[in-house]
């Protein structure tokens, strides 16, 4: 029997080739209904091909970020719009809602209407009993719950995405401590404390300098809350004060500010500095070598990994480890390679 093509195909059933082909090769593009017609007649024709699924409503996933204005949350808001918009509003609809990191309150009221027209959660959140409430009705209501960059453990989220900050910090004592003289004092830029991700990067940071560089002098870490005005009174206090500094570790914002800082007390370039992401401000920092290291956590690899594990448990039901599945591998960049 002579094998059907798709131009015989769609002239007996009356529809454009361009259309059959977008339909077979699911390209999306095509109404339900008229999807469903064409799949229907290829297979009673017994068209020689695999043939797509029949249409059904896409998965909806919601990514709830912080409002900061910060690189960092700004850029893994664009990548994840960009892989939703690659896998197509067939397969999967983004939701994107922004809430101020110190309003858990309006978070958990936001959670629990979710999760009754959701399929699945991605939450950057910090540790609060109303979010480990919500995440546990969430669960009760079949809705899986992905946690980002901050985790929540002991949670009922499904897993994890995101660095080992208490590596990082360590990562940062490796480095810093690695290239200052014998002697000399080091100033931590701390953001904001109550949350688990400056503490564990600043624990990460001292344990290092405690055990392997004793004869520096770890001062006590300058808490800025990630405000940029306070970043400057501090630090500014800080270096009147003491005229041994040697390094400086920022686990937040405000490196704009540092920079000033160093260019009013004359040790741009003069002290080794490390922090954290790579955007505008850090890689000029690099290019004028007043920036040692900035370690970078991969927007991109975020979005990645938590939409791919939220759909394969939704279409598989695929269960990712804790921890493993998500794990996200930080970059170190210097003066050499951030380009």
């Amino acid at each position: 029997m002579k094998k059907l093509t798709i131009t015989e195909f769609a002239k007996k059933i009356g529809v454009g080739v361009a259309t059959v082909d977008r339909v077979l090769n699911d390209r999306g593009g095509v109404s339900p209904a008229m999807e469903n017609l064409i799949l229907k007649a290829a297979r009673d024709a017994g068209l020689k091909r695999i043939l797509p699924e029949k249409h059904r409503p896409s998965w909806q996933l919601e990514v709830l970020l912080s409002s900061n204005k910060s690189f960092f949350f700004e850029q893994l808001a664009k990548d994840f719009s960009m892989l939703a918009d690659n896998l197509g509003y067939r397969r999967l609809t983004l939701h994107k809602t922004l809430f101020s990191e110190a309003s858990p309150e309006k978070m958990a009221k936001h959670i629990e209407a979710s999760s009754k027209k959701m399929d699945a959660l991605i939450i950057f959140a910090h540790e609060s009993p109303l979010i480990y409430e919500m995440l546990t009705l969430c669960k009760s209501r079949g809705v899986p719950v992905i946690t980002l960059v901050a985790d929540l453990p002991g949670s009922d989220r499904l897993c994890h995405v995101g660095i080992d900050q208490y590596s990082a910090g360590r990562t940062s004592g490796f480095v810093l401590g690695g290239m200052l003289p014998s002697h000399g004092d080091v100033v931590i830029i701390s953001g904001r404390t109550q949350y688990a991700v400056h503490r564990q990067r600043v624990d990460g940071f001292i344990s290092v300098m405690q055990k392997f560089y004793p004869k520096i002098n770890v001062r006590e870490p300058i808490y800025s809350q990630d405000e940029r005005e306070l970043i400057s009174l501090l630090l500014n206090r800080t270096l009147a004060s003491d005229k041994d500094i040697v390094g400086i570790y920022n686990t937040g914002m405000g490196n704009t500010q540092v920079r000033e800082i160093l260019n009013d007390y004359n040790l741009r370039g003069k002290v080794v500095y490390v922090t954290h992401e790579l955007y505008n401000t850090t890689r000029q920092l690099l290019e004028q070598r007043v920036l040692t290291l900035t370690i970078d956590q991969n927007t991109l690899r975020h979005a990645q990994l938590a939409i791919t594990l939220a759909l394969h448990y939704l279409e598989m039901g695929e269960q990712p480890d804790e921890y493993k599945s998500g794990k996200v591998d930080f970059m170190l960049y210097t003066p050499e390679n951030y380009r």
